[in-house]
């Protein structure tokens, strides 16, 4: 799965991904300061998983019905250090294949949650 670091996802941390194999790009790189909503376009037009602290995403898909990205993965801890995210993320894609694909995760240090994507308008099932 291709992978999206929004804005406030530590270099460090998407430095360890891509070399750990990862196909990853980085908000931070690409557009710094672009909108949360330009975010979830972006992701979903290149159909990458979107990496986040920011834990507004939930209200954007479920309520507001914003564009819905492959999958996301909304991390709810502050990092101790400027890599523990992208370690705690390779443990995460270790256990199962496709446990993010169509999944909107909430990843704590000692948990994982996940609740499935709204289903487009436009793709039925």
């Amino acid at each position: 799965m291709k992978l999206l670091a929004n804005e406030n996802i530590p270099l460090a941390s998407v430095y360890a991904l891509r070399q750990a194999g990862f196909d990853i790009t980085a908000i931070s790189e690409l557009s710094p300061g672009v909108s949360d909503a330009h975010v979830l376009r972006l992701a979903e037009a290149e159909s990458r998983a979107l990496l986040t602290f920011d834990r507004d995403y939930g209200e954007l898909i479920y309520v507001r019905g914003l564009p819905c990205p492959p999958g996301l993965v909304y991390m709810r801890f502050l990092p101790t250090t400027p890599t523990e995210p992208s370690q705690l993320l390779i443990k995460l894609f270790a256990q199962k294949k496709n446990i993010v694909q169509g999944y909107f995760v909430v990843l704590d240090r000692d948990s994982i949650r996940r609740r499935a994507l709204p289903v487009p308008a436009n793709i039925t099932k």
